[in-house]
Protein backbone atom coordinates (compact mmCIF):
# COMPACT_ATOMS: atom_id res chain seq x y z
CA UNK A 1 0.00 0.00 0.00
CA UNK A 2 1.32 3.60 -0.87
CA UNK A 3 1.89 6.16 2.03
CA UNK A 4 0.09 8.85 1.88
CA UNK A 5 2.19 11.27 4.08
CA UNK A 6 0.82 14.83 5.31
CA UNK A 7 -0.09 15.95 1.48
CA UNK A 8 -3.84 16.79 1.01
CA UNK A 9 -3.68 15.14 -2.58
CA UNK A 10 -1.63 11.91 -1.65
CA UNK A 11 1.70 11.93 -3.27
CA UNK A 12 4.26 10.81 -0.97
CA UNK A 13 7.20 12.40 -0.09
CA UNK A 14 9.14 9.90 -1.93
CA UNK A 15 7.39 11.05 -5.23
CA UNK A 16 4.76 8.06 -5.53
CA UNK A 17 1.46 8.52 -7.20
CA UNK A 18 -1.44 8.89 -4.45
CA UNK A 19 -4.52 6.12 -5.15
CA UNK A 20 -6.07 9.25 -6.72
CA UNK A 21 -3.04 9.81 -8.95
CA UNK A 22 -3.13 6.16 -10.13
CA UNK A 23 -6.82 5.86 -10.46
CA UNK A 24 -6.78 9.31 -12.79
CA UNK A 25 -3.77 8.47 -14.96
CA UNK A 26 -6.08 4.86 -15.41
CA UNK A 27 -8.93 6.81 -16.57
CA UNK A 28 -6.93 9.00 -18.66
CA UNK A 29 -5.65 5.59 -20.43
CA UNK A 30 -8.89 3.87 -20.87
CA UNK A 31 -10.05 7.10 -22.27
CA UNK A 32 -7.73 7.02 -24.95
CA UNK A 33 -8.52 3.98 -26.10
CA UNK A 34 -11.59 4.83 -26.67
CA UNK A 35 -11.51 7.53 -28.40
CA UNK A 36 -8.84 6.28 -30.80
CA UNK A 37 -9.36 6.11 -34.00
CA UNK A 38 -12.23 9.06 -33.73
CA UNK A 39 -11.35 12.09 -35.32
CA UNK A 40 -13.98 14.40 -33.43
CA UNK A 41 -12.50 12.84 -30.15
CA UNK A 42 -8.64 13.50 -30.22
CA UNK A 43 -8.02 10.89 -33.00
CA UNK A 44 -5.70 12.14 -36.11
CA UNK A 45 -8.24 13.77 -37.85
CA UNK A 46 -6.04 13.77 -41.11
CA UNK A 47 -6.16 10.10 -41.77
CA UNK A 48 -9.29 9.63 -40.15
CA UNK A 49 -13.05 10.16 -41.29
CA UNK A 50 -16.54 9.86 -40.91
CA UNK A 51 -19.68 9.53 -42.40
CA UNK A 52 -22.67 11.41 -41.56
CA UNK A 53 -26.10 10.10 -42.84
CA UNK A 54 -29.32 11.75 -43.09
CA UNK A 55 -31.71 10.34 -42.00
CA UNK A 56 -33.27 12.47 -39.63
CA UNK A 57 -34.97 15.60 -41.06
CA UNK A 58 -37.49 16.70 -37.95
CA UNK A 59 -36.55 18.38 -34.76
CA UNK A 60 -38.06 19.42 -31.92
CA UNK A 61 -36.69 22.54 -30.97
CA UNK A 62 -36.24 25.83 -32.81
CA UNK A 63 -33.32 27.46 -32.30
CA UNK A 64 -32.40 31.23 -33.58
CA UNK A 65 -29.73 30.51 -35.40
CA UNK A 66 -31.14 27.85 -37.53
CA UNK A 67 -31.66 27.37 -40.99
CA UNK A 68 -32.24 24.13 -42.91
CA UNK A 69 -33.67 25.68 -46.41
CA UNK A 70 -30.77 25.96 -48.49
CA UNK A 71 -28.27 23.23 -50.24
CA UNK A 72 -25.32 24.61 -51.62
CA UNK A 73 -22.36 22.23 -53.12
CA UNK A 74 -19.81 24.30 -50.84
CA UNK A 75 -21.80 25.21 -47.85
CA UNK A 76 -20.71 23.82 -45.02
CA UNK A 77 -23.02 23.93 -41.65
CA UNK A 78 -24.33 21.69 -39.52
CA UNK A 79 -28.64 21.31 -41.07
CA UNK A 80 -27.23 21.26 -44.72
CA UNK A 81 -28.13 17.81 -46.79
CA UNK A 82 -28.61 17.16 -50.32
CA UNK A 83 -31.31 14.53 -49.56
CA UNK A 84 -32.63 13.04 -46.78
CA UNK A 85 -32.16 8.99 -46.75
CA UNK A 86 -34.14 6.25 -45.76
CA UNK A 87 -32.45 3.90 -43.39
CA UNK A 88 -32.30 1.42 -45.98
CA UNK A 89 -31.21 3.81 -48.54
CA UNK A 90 -28.20 4.81 -45.76
CA UNK A 91 -27.00 1.32 -45.00
CA UNK A 92 -26.34 0.99 -48.99
CA UNK A 93 -24.38 4.59 -48.64
CA UNK A 94 -22.44 3.23 -46.24
CA UNK A 95 -22.00 0.03 -48.71
CA UNK A 96 -20.70 1.90 -51.37
CA UNK A 97 -18.45 4.37 -49.40
CA UNK A 98 -16.42 1.52 -47.52
CA UNK A 99 -16.04 -0.72 -50.71
CA UNK A 100 -14.50 2.34 -52.20
CA UNK A 101 -10.49 2.37 -52.40
CA UNK A 102 -9.78 6.01 -52.58
CA UNK A 103 -12.51 6.79 -49.29
CA UNK A 104 -13.27 3.57 -47.80
CA UNK A 105 -10.13 2.63 -45.68
CA UNK A 106 -10.18 6.46 -43.99
CA UNK A 107 -13.78 5.74 -42.69
CA UNK A 108 -13.61 5.13 -38.74
CA UNK A 109 -17.32 6.43 -37.90
CA UNK A 110 -21.24 6.50 -38.88
CA UNK A 111 -22.46 9.77 -37.36
CA UNK A 112 -26.17 10.83 -37.55
CA UNK A 113 -26.22 14.69 -36.66
CA UNK A 114 -29.79 15.64 -38.66
CA UNK A 115 -30.75 17.63 -40.38
CA UNK A 116 -33.10 17.79 -37.68
CA UNK A 117 -32.45 15.95 -34.63
CA UNK A 118 -31.52 12.14 -34.85
CA UNK A 119 -33.40 11.31 -31.49
CA UNK A 120 -36.99 13.38 -32.73
CA UNK A 121 -36.27 10.61 -35.67
CA UNK A 122 -37.19 6.40 -35.25
CA UNK A 123 -34.88 6.19 -38.17
CA UNK A 124 -32.07 7.11 -36.30
CA UNK A 125 -32.46 3.82 -34.49
CA UNK A 126 -33.05 1.74 -37.80
CA UNK A 127 -29.65 3.29 -39.44
CA UNK A 128 -27.66 2.62 -36.73
CA UNK A 129 -29.19 -1.33 -35.96
CA UNK A 130 -28.52 -2.19 -39.49
CA UNK A 131 -24.85 -0.27 -39.84
CA UNK A 132 -23.76 -1.82 -36.50
CA UNK A 133 -25.05 -5.85 -37.61
CA UNK A 134 -23.60 -5.52 -40.96
CA UNK A 135 -19.97 -3.15 -39.66
CA UNK A 136 -19.69 -4.08 -36.14
CA UNK A 137 -15.73 -2.49 -35.99
CA UNK A 138 -17.20 1.13 -37.23
CA UNK A 139 -17.71 3.62 -34.37
CA UNK A 140 -21.39 5.00 -34.30
CA UNK A 141 -21.81 8.66 -33.32
CA UNK A 142 -24.79 10.79 -32.60
CA UNK A 143 -25.65 14.55 -32.33
CA UNK A 144 -28.77 15.95 -30.23
CA UNK A 145 -29.88 19.15 -28.95
CA UNK A 146 -30.42 16.77 -26.01
CA UNK A 147 -34.14 17.02 -25.43
CA UNK A 148 -35.49 13.54 -25.62
CA UNK A 149 -31.76 12.23 -24.69
CA UNK A 150 -32.81 10.79 -20.50
CA UNK A 151 -35.70 8.73 -22.54
CA UNK A 152 -33.35 7.61 -25.20
CA UNK A 153 -29.69 6.92 -23.79
CA UNK A 154 -30.50 3.28 -23.09
CA UNK A 155 -31.61 2.21 -26.54
CA UNK A 156 -28.33 4.07 -27.76
CA UNK A 157 -26.51 1.94 -25.63
CA UNK A 158 -27.93 -0.86 -26.16
CA UNK A 159 -27.53 -0.14 -30.12
CA UNK A 160 -23.70 0.58 -29.32
CA UNK A 161 -23.40 3.95 -29.39
CA UNK A 162 -19.72 4.62 -29.00
CA UNK A 163 -19.35 8.52 -28.85
CA UNK A 164 -22.04 11.11 -28.28
CA UNK A 165 -22.28 15.50 -28.94
CA UNK A 166 -25.06 17.57 -27.09
CA UNK A 167 -25.32 21.10 -27.86
CA UNK A 168 -25.72 23.31 -24.79
CA UNK A 169 -25.93 26.84 -25.35
CA UNK A 170 -26.80 27.69 -21.58
CA UNK A 171 -27.33 26.88 -18.30
CA UNK A 172 -30.02 29.57 -17.09
CA UNK A 173 -33.01 29.34 -18.58
CA UNK A 174 -33.60 33.10 -19.10
CA UNK A 175 -30.63 33.18 -21.39
CA UNK A 176 -31.96 29.95 -23.44
CA UNK A 177 -35.18 31.46 -23.95
CA UNK A 178 -33.06 34.23 -26.13
CA UNK A 179 -31.32 31.39 -28.11
CA UNK A 180 -34.45 28.51 -28.55
CA UNK A 181 -37.58 30.10 -29.88
CA UNK A 182 -39.71 26.97 -28.99
CA UNK A 183 -39.41 23.29 -28.15
CA UNK A 184 -41.96 20.53 -28.78
CA UNK A 185 -41.98 17.93 -26.11
CA UNK A 186 -44.03 15.16 -26.00
CA UNK A 187 -46.88 16.88 -28.47
CA UNK A 188 -46.75 20.31 -26.33
CA UNK A 189 -45.61 23.51 -27.46
CA UNK A 190 -43.56 25.68 -25.19
CA UNK A 191 -42.10 28.81 -25.66
CA UNK A 192 -39.49 31.29 -23.43
CA UNK A 193 -38.17 30.18 -21.02
CA UNK A 194 -40.52 27.56 -19.79
CA UNK A 195 -39.36 25.53 -22.89
CA UNK A 196 -35.86 26.07 -22.65
CA UNK A 197 -36.10 25.54 -18.48
CA UNK A 198 -37.46 21.76 -20.23
CA UNK A 199 -34.48 21.34 -22.74
CA UNK A 200 -31.93 22.56 -20.02
CA UNK A 201 -33.42 20.27 -17.69
CA UNK A 202 -33.21 17.18 -19.77
CA UNK A 203 -30.14 17.69 -21.90
CA UNK A 204 -28.19 17.79 -18.71
CA UNK A 205 -30.23 14.35 -17.62
CA UNK A 206 -29.42 12.97 -20.37
CA UNK A 207 -25.64 13.90 -20.14
CA UNK A 208 -25.30 12.40 -16.60
CA UNK A 209 -26.88 9.32 -17.84
CA UNK A 210 -24.60 9.23 -20.63
CA UNK A 211 -21.37 9.77 -18.25
CA UNK A 212 -22.79 6.82 -16.04
CA UNK A 213 -22.99 4.22 -18.93
CA UNK A 214 -19.49 5.26 -20.33
CA UNK A 215 -20.29 7.32 -23.33
CA UNK A 216 -17.40 9.24 -24.92
CA UNK A 217 -19.02 12.81 -24.38
CA UNK A 218 -18.49 15.80 -26.70
CA UNK A 219 -20.52 18.95 -25.77
CA UNK A 220 -21.20 22.02 -28.68
CA UNK A 221 -21.59 25.24 -27.35
CA UNK A 222 -22.53 27.76 -30.21
CA UNK A 223 -21.34 31.37 -29.00
CA UNK A 224 -23.46 34.26 -29.72
CA UNK A 225 -21.86 37.26 -28.80
CA UNK A 226 -24.03 39.54 -26.43
CA UNK A 227 -25.83 36.72 -25.04
CA UNK A 228 -24.70 33.73 -24.11
CA UNK A 229 -21.00 34.86 -23.28
CA UNK A 230 -21.13 34.27 -19.76
CA UNK A 231 -22.78 31.10 -20.03
CA UNK A 232 -20.04 29.23 -21.47
CA UNK A 233 -17.93 28.93 -18.42
CA UNK A 234 -20.95 27.56 -16.93
CA UNK A 235 -21.87 24.95 -18.75
CA UNK A 236 -18.01 23.96 -19.29
CA UNK A 237 -18.03 22.88 -15.16
CA UNK A 238 -21.09 21.30 -15.18
CA UNK A 239 -20.64 19.19 -18.79
CA UNK A 240 -17.39 18.12 -17.16
CA UNK A 241 -18.56 17.26 -14.03
CA UNK A 242 -21.67 15.00 -15.57
CA UNK A 243 -18.76 13.59 -17.81
CA UNK A 244 -18.07 14.84 -20.44
CA UNK A 245 -14.54 14.32 -22.05
CA UNK A 246 -14.32 17.58 -24.23
CA UNK A 247 -15.85 21.28 -25.38
CA UNK A 248 -16.24 22.56 -28.73
CA UNK A 249 -16.90 26.21 -28.31
CA UNK A 250 -17.95 27.26 -32.44
CA UNK A 251 -19.27 30.48 -33.49
CA UNK A 252 -22.43 31.44 -34.36
CA UNK A 253 -23.53 31.28 -38.36
CA UNK A 254 -25.62 34.38 -38.40
CA UNK A 255 -28.94 33.39 -40.16
CA UNK A 256 -32.97 32.97 -39.38
CA UNK A 257 -33.84 34.88 -36.22
CA UNK A 258 -30.33 35.53 -35.36
CA UNK A 259 -29.13 37.16 -38.88
CA UNK A 260 -28.44 40.27 -36.92
CA UNK A 261 -26.11 38.68 -34.75
CA UNK A 262 -21.94 39.75 -35.44
CA UNK A 263 -19.75 36.42 -35.32
CA UNK A 264 -17.20 36.49 -32.81
CA UNK A 265 -13.88 37.03 -33.87
CA UNK A 266 -10.97 33.97 -34.35
CA UNK A 267 -9.40 36.19 -31.69
CA UNK A 268 -12.38 36.04 -29.58
CA UNK A 269 -12.92 32.62 -29.88
CA UNK A 270 -9.59 31.73 -29.14
CA UNK A 271 -9.44 33.70 -25.84
CA UNK A 272 -12.66 32.42 -24.85
CA UNK A 273 -11.41 28.46 -25.39
CA UNK A 274 -8.08 29.17 -23.81
CA UNK A 275 -10.33 30.90 -21.11
CA UNK A 276 -11.87 27.01 -20.50
CA UNK A 277 -9.77 24.57 -21.53
CA UNK A 278 -8.23 24.68 -17.88
CA UNK A 279 -11.97 23.26 -17.38
CA UNK A 280 -12.31 20.91 -19.68
CA UNK A 281 -10.63 20.24 -22.61
CA UNK A 282 -11.14 22.23 -26.06
CA UNK A 283 -12.19 21.06 -29.73
CA UNK A 284 -10.26 23.26 -31.73
CA UNK A 285 -10.78 21.41 -35.31
CA UNK A 286 -14.59 21.56 -35.84
CA UNK A 287 -15.71 22.62 -39.53
CA UNK A 288 -19.21 22.86 -38.62
CA UNK A 289 -20.10 19.74 -40.67
CA UNK A 290 -23.29 19.21 -43.16
CA UNK A 291 -25.36 16.58 -42.25
CA UNK A 292 -24.29 14.26 -45.22
CA UNK A 293 -20.39 14.76 -44.92
CA UNK A 294 -18.35 12.26 -45.79
CA UNK A 295 -14.30 12.02 -45.41
CA UNK A 296 -11.78 14.10 -43.45
CA UNK A 297 -12.68 16.61 -41.20
CA UNK A 298 -12.51 20.02 -43.73
CA UNK A 299 -11.83 17.96 -46.50
CA UNK A 300 -15.30 16.49 -46.88
CA UNK A 301 -15.15 14.05 -50.93
CA UNK A 302 -17.70 14.07 -53.36
CA UNK A 303 -17.90 10.12 -53.66
CA UNK A 304 -18.83 10.48 -57.53
CA UNK A 305 -15.61 12.29 -58.41
CA UNK A 306 -13.67 10.18 -55.92
CA UNK A 307 -14.27 7.48 -58.00
CA UNK A 308 -14.45 8.87 -61.29
CA UNK A 309 -10.76 9.90 -60.22
CA UNK A 310 -9.65 6.06 -59.94
CA UNK A 311 -12.19 4.10 -61.97
CA UNK A 312 -12.33 0.30 -61.36
CA UNK A 313 -10.64 -1.56 -63.75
Amino acid sequence: MLSTGNDARGITSRGRFSFWEVNDMATACEMKNKIQGHPCFGGNHHKNGRMHLAVAPKCNIKCGYCSRKHDCANESRPGVTSRIMTPQEAIEKVREVMASPIVGPIIKVIGIAGPGDPLANEETFETFRMVKEEFPNLMLCLSTNGLLLPESIDRLYELGLHSLTVTVNAVDPEVGALIYRHVTYHGKHYTGVEGAKILIANQFEGLRRAGELGLTIKVNSVLVPGVNDGQIPLIAARVKELGAFVMNIMPIIPQAELSHITPPSEEYMAEIRKANEGIIGQFAHCKQCRADAIGLIGKDLNMTIAEAACPTP
